[in-house]
C-alpha cells in the first residue's frame, strides 16, 4: 500500500442541516490533511435526505480551496448524468484553480432512484454510452490538437486524473482497456473485489496515462478507544443502509445500543453482507482487520470511509485510522 485516503459523503445528521454537514465536511478534510490523508473525495448522490454532496464539483472547490496540499476529487461523478464537455470545464477550472490537487473518479451507475435520474437527464438513452463518454472526456482534458471545432475551456491541456470506479467486472474492463488506475466500492458492495482485481491487473494495457495498474479500493472504518463504543457508534450507518434498502432513506440516525431489534434479521443479514469490507473497534481491533484486508488484496492505495453520527466522534475514528494506516504502509505488511 503506497497511499491512504479518505471518502466523504457529507452526512446530515439527524438534529442537523445540510449546512452543518458542509461545515464539518470541511472540518474534517482539514483534519485529514493534518494526518497525513493522500486524496479526499466526495461523491454524486441525488435525493438523499442524508447526503449534501449532490453537487460534487462546488463542494470539491469549496474543500480544496480550505486547504493546501491533499488532492481533492470525486469519488465520483456519474458521468451518465452529465454531459462530458460540462464535467471537463468544471473539473478543467477546479484545476486551473489547483493545479496539481484535482482528481476526476467516473462511475456508470444514475446515484440516486430511476425518477430522479429522468429528472437530472431529462431524457433515459437506452443505450450504454459510458466507454465512449469516458473517451470523449478524456479528449477534452488532453492537449490541443487544433483539429477538435469544440474545446473545455478551461479544461485543454490540464490532463485532470481520471479514475474509473465500479463494483463490477465492467468497470475492471473499461479501466483496464483504457490504461486508467482503477476504485472498486469496496466499502458497500465487496461481492466481486477479488475477481474484479484480478481482471483488471491480467487486462491492464499500459497508456499514457499509466504504465502500470493501480488499484485502490475501500473500506469502512468506525474507529475509538474501545471496540464498544465502535460498535455502538457504527449503529447509525447500519441503519441508515437498512432504510435505504428498505426504501425509507432520510438524515443518518443517532445511535443505538440495540440496533438489531431495530432492523429485522434479513436486512440486518444484508446490511452486514454489503458493509463487510469493513474495521471497527479500538486501534488494536482496526489494526488487524485493515491489515487483513491490505495483505489479502494488496490495494496500491486504501481508501476508508464512515458515517458518524456525532461530529467530533468521526473526526477521532478517522485520525485514529490515519495512525494505523500510517503504520500499515511504513512497515510494508499486514498486522
Amino acid at each position: 500500500m503506497q497511499h491512504f485516503s479518505l471518502l466523504d459523503l457529507s452526512p446530515v445528521p439527524e438534529g442537523k442541516t445540510a449546512a452543518d454537514a458542509l461545515a464539518g465536511t470541511v472540518d474534517l478534510a482539514q483534519a485529514a490533511e493534518r494526518a497525513g490523508y493522500h486524496r479526499y473525495w466526495m461523491a454524486e448522490h441525488h435525493n438523499m435526505p442524508g447526503i449534501a454532496s449532490a453537487a460534487t464539483a462546488v463542494l470539491i472547490g469549496h474543500v480544496a480551496g480550505a486547504t493546501e496540499t491533499m488532492r481533492i476529487g470525486a469519488g465520483g461523478i456519474m458521468l451518465p448524468n452529465h454531459a462530458p464537455l460540462v464535467i471537463a470545464e468544471q473539473f478543467g477550472t477546479l484545476a486551473t484553480l489547483y493545479p496539481g490537487r484535482i482528481d476526476l473518479g467516473l462511475g456508470r451507475a444514475p446515484g440516486t432512484d430511476m425518477a430522479t435520474a429522468r429528472a437530472l437527464r431529462r431524457h433515459m438513452a437506452p443505450e450504454d454510452s459510458f466507454p465512449q463518454d469516458v473517451q470523449e472526456l478524456i479528449g477534452y482534458l488532453g492537449d490541443d490538437t487544433g483539429t477538435s471545432p469544440v474545446r473545455a475551456i478551461p479544461g485543454t491541456g490540464t490532463h485532470v486524473p481520471v479514475w474509473i470506479l465500479g463494483s463490477s467486472l465492467h468497470g475492471a474492463q473499461l479501466a483496464a482497456y483504457l490504461g486508467l488506475p482503477y476504485a472498486f466500492a469496496s466499502h458497500f458492495a465487496p461481492a466481486m473485489l477479488e475477481q474484479a482485481l484480478e481482471v483488471y491487473r491480467r487486462s491492464f494495457q499500459p497508456s499514457e496515462h499509466l504504465e502500470e495498474p493501480y488499484v485502490m479500493m475501500a473500506a469502512g472504518v468506525c474507529a475509538a478507544d474501545s471496540d464498544a463504543e465502535a460498535e455502538f457508534l457504527r449503529s447509525s450507518q447500519l441503519l441508515a443502509f437498512a432504510r435505504l434498502r428498505t426504501g425509507r432513506p432520510g438524515k443518518l440516525p443517532y445511535p443505538t445500543h440495540d440496533v438489531d431489534e431495530e432492523i429485522p434479521a434479513p436486512v440486518m443479514e444484508q446490511v452486514r453482507q454489503a458493509l463487510s469490507c469493513s474495521a471497527t473497534g479500538s486501534a488494536a481491533t482496526v489494526r488487524e482487520q485493515l491489515g487483513t484486508l491490505i495483505d489479502t488484496f494488496r490495494p496500491d492505495e486504501l481508501m476508508i470511509t464512515g458515517m458518524i453520527h456525532d461530529h467530533s466522534a468521526r473526526v477521532r475514528s478517522f485520525g485514529i485510522a490515519a495512525d494505523v494506516l500510517t503504520e500499515l504502509r511504513d512497515r510494508g505488511v499486514a498486522a
